[in-house]
């Protein structure tokens, strides 16, 4: 038979030994105080142990240790008995947790073994063990016989404990207001377990009226509490209470959950606070709180919806530096802010990733993966993810999908294959919209098959759709490209359809002289169209009147642009430097900016002020184009034909700039009556793409 301690070679022999060792004068001396011996051996072995020891050990009676007295503490005796009475009664009460409706008389038959003399932390132990509710409630109404009431309190939290880890608060709520009913006063451990069990259970107006009942009973918020009502108020928008205590925690050096960081990250990312978002999750980096996955994913999707895409590829290389694995919603975040971001690389490689992983896709990753193909030219990749949707059982092509790929083909000027696309959509029962039509105005157009264009008109006015901004303003830009004997056929569309943009766009093209009825009318038609157009009607506009020669028009058109607030901000002056802003603006209404700005140097050089030290042009485009020429192009050989003195700035993409030194000789040698031929020489007009569009959908 194997023995259990096979290492020594008896227990009296093993025994003798150890308490040898322990008699002897030099044993047990504390390195702190070298002359200070201890005498007695504090320890606790059962006491059929001991005098099994006594009996099997031949040294026992000759032994120092059997001359002198062992104490054995006597608290811990009665704790060992009272521990095995209540493991007993934790045995027989689990016996009973199958039984939908537990017998009082049975528990209480089983509880009366722990004896008449209940100790407080035996009953919490009991209770803790316990995981039937019903059981409990048994359970804490015989104890409340056996513990003094002030300490009853002890009981109902246990219960409270339990049913926020069942997420039952509704039980929880009844028992509460029992308990209160009773007299017993609930302390800061009862609202803080109540809190949080609310909040789990989605009921964050519970959470408040709690925490709001506190001071009633005297009870101050803990940094529990604390964390927990942080959480609460930033997921219900309380933006003020949650800063509030937000910063009394961080002024008491509370500690703050994980989840509570979470919660404001998410606030911060609804209000479009995404500084706010990073200042928290740094806030929570130098407090030393271990962030979760939940955390960083809403993080990731707040940078995601800032477009903040490189601010998102930061925090996933920090998150994979924690040791935490992606899962789906880190994915999903992942996939929407590199593809708004336009990272094309780092989201197909992400895409990838969740195939390789089985992991599914849904219609709306497959809409931001197409609509970053087709706004950045990823023409391969985009046929393979449609490819995919075809295949794929719960995210078929609808029309969405089939306009991304129009879209892009569109914008491509590939005609063949935006039309092969349309045909594929409509066997599939799929009716073009007036979107799609948009995108095939603009293919037409890009191409210059200005037929085309009439004749997709022509179909948009027979089946009954109306025509929206986007549609006009996509006529227009049709119109940019034109040679002027073609405007005509178009002019005739708009006229026929929008007679207000149609008198327009002919005081335009016929040079009519300006009554004072065309400013009116144009106000009037911007200030009627939608937000996510009216910039752009605009742009064109200048455009138009750039291509044709009316730069007065075009400066009537800049300055009622000025007066709508469609365009701010594009001239800013400090102490040190003057800057033009042409982000957003079309070449034509960039180049009209240009010249106005030109002219107000000239008058402030004119009139004996001050230049300043640097003189700046910014041209950075606002979101990624295919087009033929960019904005900095077009500006770069504009300046170099004027012999400007603006160069590329070599650490700012996009930047113009010049000293003021030469900034003065050039207007100094400049002409005072530049013509407007110098303008229109090298003026190309780059036709823009339709990818905010497919947005709308």
């Amino acid at each position: 038979m194997a023995h259990a301690y096979p290492l020594c070679s008896s227990p009296s022999s093993t025994f003798s030994d150890f308490t040898t060792r322990i008699s002897s004068p030099n044993s047990f001396t504390n390195p702190k105080f070298p002359n200070r011996k201890f005498k007695t051996f504090f320890s606790f072995q059962p006491p059929n142990s001991l005098e099994a020891a006594k009996h099997n050990d031949p040294h026992a009676n000759s032994s120092p240790l059997s001359k002198s007295k062992i104490w054995v503490n006597p608290k811990l005796l009665n704790s060992n008995r009272v521990w095995s009475k209540t493991h007993s009664a934790i045995s027989s009460l689990a016996k009973l947790h199958n039984s939908s409706d537990p017998n009082e008389r049975e528990v209480c038959e089983i509880l009366k073994g722990l004896g008449d003399n209940v100790k407080e932390v035996d009953a919490e132990h009991v209770l803790h063990n316990i995981t039937n509710p019903e059981i409990v409630i048994l359970a804490v109404k015989y104890f409340q016989k056996k513990i003094e009431p002030e300490r009853h309190v002890v009981l109902y939290n246990v219960l409270f404990k339990l049913f926020r880890e069942i997420n039952d608060f509704e039980k929880a709520e009844k028992v509460f207001e029992e308990m209160l009913q009773r007299g017993v006063k609930p302390d800061v451990v009862t609202f803080s377990t109540l809190i949080r069990c609310a909040s789990v259970c989605s009921l964050p107006h519970k959470s408040v009226e709690l925490f709001e009942r506190m001071p009633s009973f005297g009870c101050e918020p803990d940094h529990n509490v604390s964390s927990s009502m942080i959480y609460v108020y930033a997921r219900t928008g309380n933006v003020d209470m949650a800063l509030k205590l937000y910063d009394d925690a961080k002024n008491e050096k509370w500690p703050v959950r994980a989840v509570a960081f979470s919660a404001l990250i998410k606030m911060y990312g609804v209000l479009g606070n995404y500084d706010g978002c990073l200042s928290v999750y740094n806030d929570m980096k130098a407090l030393g709180v271990r962030p979760n996955v939940t955390l960083y994913n809403a993080l990731l999707y707040a940078m995601g919806r800032a477009k903040r895409a490189m601010d998102a590829k930061s925090v996933y290389q920090e998150m994979k530096k924690h040791g935490f694995s992606p899962n789906w919603a880190t994915y999903s975040a992942l996939l929407e802010a590199y593809s708004r971001g336009r990272l094309s690389k780092e989201a197909l490689s992400v895409y990838k990733e969740m195939k390789e992983k089985g992991m599914s896709m849904n219609k709306a990753l497959y809409y931001m993966l197409l609509d970053m193909c087709a706004d950045v030219g990823c023409v391969d990749e985009a046929v393979e993810i449609f490819q995919d949707m075809k295949h794929s059982k719960t995210c078929e092509p609808d029309l969405i999908a089939y306009s991304s790929l129009i879209n892009m083909y569109s914008c491509l000027g590939k005609v063949s294959e935006a039309e092969a696309m349309l045909n594929e959509m409509i066997s599939h029962g799929l009716k073009p919209n007036v979107l799609v039509l948009t995108m095939f105005v603009h293919c037409y157009g890009k191409a210059r098959r200005t037929d085309d264009v009439v004749n997709i008109f022509n179909r948009v006015w027979e089946i009954g759709i109306t025509p929206d901004g986007r549609f006009w303003d996509s006529l227009l830009n049709v119109m940019t490209n034109l040679p002027k004997e073609e405007l005509g056929k178009i002019t005739n569309c708009i006229e026929k359809a929008n007679p207000k943009l149609g008198y327009i766009v002919t005081c335009l093209t016929e040079g009519s002289e300006d009554d004072g009825y065309f400013i009116k009318e144009t106000s009037e038609l911007l200030s009627s169209a939608d937000g996510g157009v009216k910039k752009s009607l605009c742009n064109h506009l200048l455009d138009l009147c750039v291509n044709l020669g009316v730069q007065d028009r075009a400066r009537d058109l800049l300055d009622l642009g000025l007066t709508l607030k469609i365009y701010s901000d594009i001239q800013s002056r400090t102490e040190t430097q003057w800057c033009l802003n042409l982000k957003k603006l079309s070449v034509g209404a960039a180049m009209t900016a240009f010249h106005v700005w030109v002219d107000d140097l000239s008058k402030a050089f004119e009139s004996g002020e001050e230049l300043p030290q640097l003189l700046g042009i910014c041209t950075v485009h606002w979101r990624h184009r295919r087009s033929e020429k960019d904005l900095a192009s077009v500006f770069e050989s504009y300046l170099k034909e004027l012999r400007a003195p603006f160069h590329k700035a070599t650490k700012m993409d996009g930047w113009f700039i010049t000293t003021s030194q030469d900034a003065k000789s050039w207007l100094q040698s400049r002409r005072s009556t530049e013509t407007v031929a110098d303008l229109n020489s090298v003026l190309v007009i780059p036709t823009e793409d339709l990818s905010p569009l497919i947005e709308l959908l």
